[in-house]
């Protein structure tokens, strides 16, 4: 099997680079999502002891 077979996975490339492609986007997202609103969260806790 050389690359290029690897790559066109039998026909079926297209479903199976997608899969992995939307996987990793899900994966990314589960990690940067909560960073972003824990971020946020403390921000608004500081304003709220400010006041």
């Amino acid at each position: 099997m050389n690359l290029q077979e690897f790559f066109a996975m039998g026909g079926y490339a297209f479903y199976v680079w997608t899969a992995y492609g939307i996987t990793l986007i899900v994966l990314v997202a589960n990690i940067v999502i909560p960073v972003f609103q824990r971020k946020q969260f403390l921000r608004r806790q500081i304003l709220k002891q400010k006041r």
